[in-house]
């Protein structure tokens, strides 16, 4: 796992114009080769396919899906989730976003929020953040011992391989955004009067410690990337590349699962059909 992850993460060095940028994982590169007007058919042709495939998945209702989006500040996490989810039924997907923990939250263990927005059998559940903020934040402030680190691995490890065999599918994107873009995204919504709302003085903060967080993620990424549990990191910089790539990821892990709506009776229905057919003529409608 280690070798591969290293070898990906020199690969996406080369696609960002960052130095600060974590070491391993699972991704699909390739920024160089794939054209945008290329790229957009990719990420149209994907939400297609995934639009049939989550009714089927909410139909069979047997299997689950956990989409986690993890990225620092502007990397484009809720423009992911419109572009990959933004055709989908709502009905059948559930968005999370977890902040900072409110009183309640905070008084139990940190995955008990996290527990409570698992998404059910049938549902396509997407965390916008998540228990991971539990091992970043710690780790890039210093506020956590090496032991503490080691222990919370395991128990995430436990947690996600618990909901594996509950059959809730586990999709971890990490979206990776460089220093400079993240600057230029950070001054755009201090220009623009309508992206005022999304600016948080807490954005400058963060991105005075642009370099620790990026170090938490160069160590929290291979070491929960377990076999079955891979991450994906997707270079964010270029959002149609970012949108095309977590499209595809997505899709393709809904479509393992083989959804389909179940079988029913044909001579049932057809009854059903005739007797109803009956009915409407018989009434002039």
């Amino acid at each position: 796992m280690g070798h591969h992850i290293d070898q990906e993460w020199s690969e996406l060095t080369q696609l960002t114009s960052s130095d600060d940028i974590p070491s391993e994982t699972s991704v699909i590169l390739g920024a160089p080769e794939l054209g945008k007007k290329e790229a957009k058919k990719i990420r149209r042709r994907a939400v297609k396919r995934l639009v049939a495939l989550q009714e089927a998945l909410y139909a069979q209702a047997t299997d689950g899906v956990l989409v986690v989006l993890q990225g620092l500040d502007t990397a484009g996490k809720d423009g992911t989730i419109r572009a990959v989810f933004g055709g989908v039924n709502p009905q059948g997907v559930k968005v999370h976003g977890f902040k900072v923990p409110t009183p309640d939250e905070a008084a139990h263990d940190y995955l008990y929020r996290i527990h409570q927005a698992v998404p059910a059998r049938g549902e396509i559940g997407v965390f916008n953040r998540s228990h991971y903020e539990d091992l970043i934040v710690p780790l890039a402030t210093k506020k956590m011992t090496e032991k503490a680190f080691m222990t919370r691995i395991d128990e995430i490890h436990e947690f996600e391989s618990y909901l594996l065999e509950q059959k809730i599918t586990i999709v971890k994107l990490y979206l990776h955004v460089s220093y400079e873009e993240q600057g230029r995204r950070l001054l755009s919504r201090l220009k623009n009067p309508e992206k005022h709302w999304k600016f948080s003085p807490n954005d400058l903060t963060t991105r005075e410690h642009f370099s620790s967080f990026s170090e938490a993620y160069r160590r929290i990424i291979p070491a929960t990337s377990f076999d079955e549990l891979p991450w994906h990191i997707i270079p964010a910089d270029q959002r149609w590349y970012r949108n095309s790539v977590a499209s595809s990821i997505v899709t393709e892990a809904v479509a393992a699962l083989a959804p389909h709506a179940p079988e029913i009776d044909i001579a049932h229905i057809a009854k059903i059909r005739d007797e109803l057919t009956t009915e409407l003529n018989d009434s002039n409608y």
